[in-house]
């Protein structure tokens, strides 16, 4: 285990790129390092370049460019995939980059008693760590994304500290992490526990981010810590309809969602919080194509990116996203139904105003709910054709899938300026 970094000038004490507090002898290493955590007597802060630096980021691979216009300053990846290339542009944009270094998952059927796959493990991140080590636009290193979500095997919590050591042993000028989901202080209190050599507890936490302080002094972390991923509500936190789908928010109620977890949670710059980043700077298929989805899968800008410039630079964008009010069916703002196959036609609506009064246009599709597979999280379904009489008017008529399953309409509006609002309408047809 390494030697931990405390340095104590001037009442400051600083942890730069070094290990955990150990009770071992401190060393004086730190202030060289260009990524430092200071304790100000209060609280834990984070430096970048001698410099306090709170993080304002977002985790995903593209739209850098308007990240940094929005006024954000880091980017979270989850892997090394095309890490080169994202560091490279992170530099040229003067962003930084949380560098993910990925950890197989047991509830993925990774056994941690297979010790030769153990070792591959360790050799590949090793390299990785070897290869980006130097490079300007790294702010940190984080070791995993949810390991320890259902992992029954602790050893995998030894191996993340094994994991942690290593990286400190290579690359004394940035601090390591890991992301966990914080679903209860179980996983907080084995962290603390097995993984000393964690410097900055990172938590994927969304609705659970009001418990978070009770998880972590109840799971003993007394380091800083900063949310790894946050959003709009989670498809595992809002209702389901009977059938199991759950009922997505729209892009309004998304932004409206964010804006208020912003203030209570990162904005307000609670004690011993290094920052945040938003979930996802992109588009990401996860339960629907829309979810997560920042941008659309022709780069316009869903609503979040003109809150997010407010909250991060506090000036707001020259125009702004449409604002959807409702998703009527039938005349009735419903999330979810289940219908017979008779009648089989019905009537959509897509309520929606644009603040500058721009024209509005106007897209529909069907699908099947993706339940599975690649289709769940990845690749989104085609949509199916000649259901809907129209695609392009605020208000169409759609035909039931002669096929019994779920299934999910989905409703765009766009204002010609690159912005688009979503909703969406989950339904059932019974056998």
């Amino acid at each position: 285990m390494r030697n931990v970094c405390w340095l104590v000038p001037l009442l400051l004490t600083t942890l730069g790129g070094c290990g955990g507090s150990n009770g071992q002898k401190p060393t004086d290493t730190a202030p060289t390092a260009p990524t430092a955590i200071r304790f100000n007597g209060q609280s834990y802060e984070l430096y970048w370049h001698g410099k306090p630096y709170y993080i304002k980021g977002a985790g995903g691979v593209s739209h850098l460019a308007q990240l940094k216009a929005c006024g954000g300053n880091s980017v979270r990846v989850w892997d090394d995939i095309d890490a080169g290339r994202i560091l490279d542009e992170a530099q040229q944009l003067g962003l930084t980059v949380m560098l993910g270094l990925w950890v197989e998952r047991e509830m993925e059927g990774f056994d941690y008693d297979n010790q030769p796959a153990v070792e591959r493990q360790y050799q590949r991140i090793r390299k990785t760590v070897l290869k980006y080590r130097h490079h300007p636009a790294l702010l940190m290193w984080c070791v995993g994304n949810e390991w320890a979500q259902e992992a029954d095997n602790f050893k995998v919590y030894d191996e993340v500290n094994r994991l942690s050591t290593m990286v400190h042993s290579l690359d004394n000028n940035h601090p390591v992490s890991t992301a966990i989901s914080s679903d209860s202080e179980r996983a907080v209190r084995l962290v603390s526990q097995r993984c000393p050599n964690i410097d900055i507890l990172s938590v994927n936490s969304y609705a659970l981010t009001a418990q978070l302080t009770q998880f972590l002094d109840k799971g003993g972390w007394k380091k800083p810590y900063l949310i790894s991923e946050y959003g709009a509500p989670g498809y595992w936190e809002t209702t389901l309809a009977p059938w199991g789908a759950p009922d997505e928010p729209t892009s309004e109620q998304k932004a409206k969602s964010v804006r208020n977890f912003y203030h209570a949670y990162v904005g307000s710059y609670p004690p011993n919080c290094l920052g945040a980043y938003l979930f996802y700077w992109g588009t990401k298929q996860e339960e629907t194509h829309t979810w997560f989805s920042v941008f659309d899968d022709e780069g316009r800008e869903s609503p979040l990116v003109g809150v997010m410039q407010e909250l991060w630079s506090r000036k707001k964008p020259a125009n702004l996203a449409p604002v959807v009010t409702n998703l009527l069916i039938d005349g009735k703002a419903i999330a979810h139904q289940s219908f017979a196959t008779l009648p089989p036609l019905h009537r959509a609506e897509f309520v929606v105003s644009d603040p500058e009064l721009d024209s509005l246009s106007y897209y529909w599709e069907i699908k099947p709910r993706a339940q599975s597979g690649t289709d769940y999280v990845g690749v989104p379904r085609p949509p199916i054709d000649g259901l809907l009489d129209r695609t392009d008017s605020p208000t169409v008529q759609f035909r039931l899938p002669s096929k019994p399953g779920a299934y999910r309409l989905f409703a765009n509006a766009y204002d010609g300026h690159h912005h688009v609002a979503t909703a969406n309408f989950s339904f059932e047809v019974k056998k």
